[in-house]
């Protein structure tokens, strides 16, 4: 069912125009369904804030349940800002003060850039943990994303994130460990997901601390995980989010800063996403804007639109269908009433009767 416009924020209408049903307020206080409020706190900087604003709401979009979905975009002040990023938040953001006080259904929680080694001296230690400790009161499940992830297994369970050799990037082949969980049922048992990042929680220490690894890698390890509830919070470490383009615009990104001297080798293709065609073009543009360099001539122009065409998204429907059996589970909690939950003897730490092995019915 559709997302509900409820403010002047540009990706509703981009999100028109890619034929996602989006709804107007007047439009939706016609129908007699359901609404579920979703915060999104996005903590990207500033040149992925916007894609990743969209990406999430796409997801959202998509869900096939019988619902009204409100997003509330928000962010942390204490991040690092520019200009025209400041005032698309302020234009368009909700603030966090006002959400906790109206109240959501559940919450996603983005990545970020980190600048320190350890993720509780980064500027937004302090303000996200305040804002996971009223999201484990307050909202049915918290969906984590990568960097949100590593630092939200820090602060729950004490997990340290561990320093990888390389960078992992790239789209990876994973299983499910778990076809019986309702995050995973009716998905395909082995399919793509992306993976971007210079540190992993390992499938090892998750487990160590009673969380139920559903979904990895032998190549990437894990990829979703659950807290021992089984709901509250889920923890995505790829991106089930990402554009087919997303890995490209970061690859562009690392070709530029190597060009412009900010990294002293040309970083490596993302793994099983270019094609041999594109890492022919890709190898071709490099040698052209190298030797531009050294001889002070005119510098090629990145072959975006010729890369465009040579990747694939393999990983898409998946996310989709993880994501729409999360917002199925968190209207099935939501809608219930919740001292009937208490008279019937349901545990209200595991309301929906996971860890029991319960089937909740159909979500």
């Amino acid at each position: 069912m559709p997302l509900v416009a409820h403010n002047g924020l540009p990706t509703f209408q981009r999100l028109r125009d890619r034929g996602q049903d989006v709804l107007s307020t007047e439009r939706a206080r016609h129908q007699d369904i359901r609404e579920l409020h979703i915060g999104l706190l996005n903590m990207m900087p500033d040149a992925a804030l916007a894609a990743t604003e969209y990406q999430f709401m796409r997801l959202v979009g998509a869900c096939n349940q019988i619902v009204q979905f409100y997003i509330y975009p928000f962010s942390i002040p204490e991040l690092n800002r520019g200009p025209e990023a400041l005032e698309h938040i302020k234009q368009h953001y909700f603030e966090f003060a006002n959400l906790r006080e109206q109240g959501l259904d559940a919450l996603i929680i983005t990545g970020a850039n980190v600048a320190n080694p350890s993720l509780d001296e980064e500027p937004f230690w302090d303000p996200l943990i305040e804002i996971v400790r009223w999201a484990n009161e307050n909202v049915a499940s918290v969906l984590c994303s990568c960097l949100a992830t590593h630092a939200l297994v820090k602060f729950n369970y004490g997990i340290d994130r561990q320093r990888l050799p390389g960078k992992q990037w790239g789209v990876y082949s994973h299983q499910i460990n778990a076809p019986e969980h309702p995050l995973t049922w009716e998905i395909n048992t082995r399919f793509d997901a992306p993976h971007s990042r210079y540190n992993e929680v390992s499938k090892e220490q998750l487990e160590q601390a009673g969380l139920k690894v559903l979904v990895d890698s032998d190549d990437a390890g894990a990829h979703l995980a659950v807290s021992p509830d089984q709901f509250r919070f889920i923890y995505f470490q790829g991106h089930p989010e990402y554009d087919a383009i997303s890995l490209l615009k970061e690859y562009k990104r690392e070709v530029m800063r190597y060009l412009d001297g900010a990294r002293d080798d040309a970083p490596q293709f993302p793994e099983n996403y270019f094609s041999e065609k594109a890492r022919g073009i890709a190898s071709q543009f490099i040698a052209a804007a190298s030797s531009a360099r050294e001889t002070n001539g005119a510098a090629p122009r990145f072959p975006d639109d010729r890369l465009q065409v040579c990747v694939d998204n393999t990983w898409g429907d998946t996310g989709k269908a993880i994501v729409n059996n999360w917002l199925g589970l968190v209207y099935q909690l939501t809608n219930m009433d919740r001292s009937k939950q208490f008279m019937h003897g349901v545990d209200p730490d595991d309301p929906l009767g996971l860890n029991k092995g319960v089937r909740t019915g159909s979500i």
